[in-house]
């Protein structure tokens, strides 16, 4: 089965992988932090978030997908204070129900100091 990869737009800095990978029916989106277009990093969580969101839905839409076509959601953060935050901003930007199942853990770090969030998820593409 060919796959398809989505990799970093030209001229984002990003490190050695694809932002997405279609197998089939089944696109797998890599962990997006909250980096603006200039790969920056917001101060807050609230911000940070919001960008997850836009590039998390520009992943999908080059594959031809949008939120709803989300079937699993893994979300990482790095304060367990920003649980419930989150959950808010989820709903808004993930809603409505039926949500995509979804892990959340509170992680010790990323992969930069300054990163409080990270989501990864799969989609299915099948229509």
């Amino acid at each position: 089965m060919p796959i398809t990869h989505f990799p970093p737009p030209p001229g984002v800095k990003a490190p050695p992988l694809s932002f997405g990978a279609r197998v089939g029916d089944l696109l797998f989106i890599s962990g997006i932090p909250g980096f603006d277009a200039n790969r920056a990093l917001p101060d807050t969580f609230e911000a940070q978030f919001a960008n997850v969101v836009t590039n998390f839905t520009r992943v999908l839409h080059e594959a031809g997908a949008t939120i709803h076509d989300l079937v699993k959601v893994n979300v990482l953060l790095t304060r367990a204070s920003d649980v419930a935050t989150m959950n808010v901003l989820y709903a808004g930007a993930f809603g409505p129900a039926p949500y995509p199942a979804r892990t959340t853990c509170v992680v010790l770090a990323l992969p930069d100091p300054k990163m409080l969030i990270e989501i990864e998820g799969v989609a299915s593409l099948a229509r």
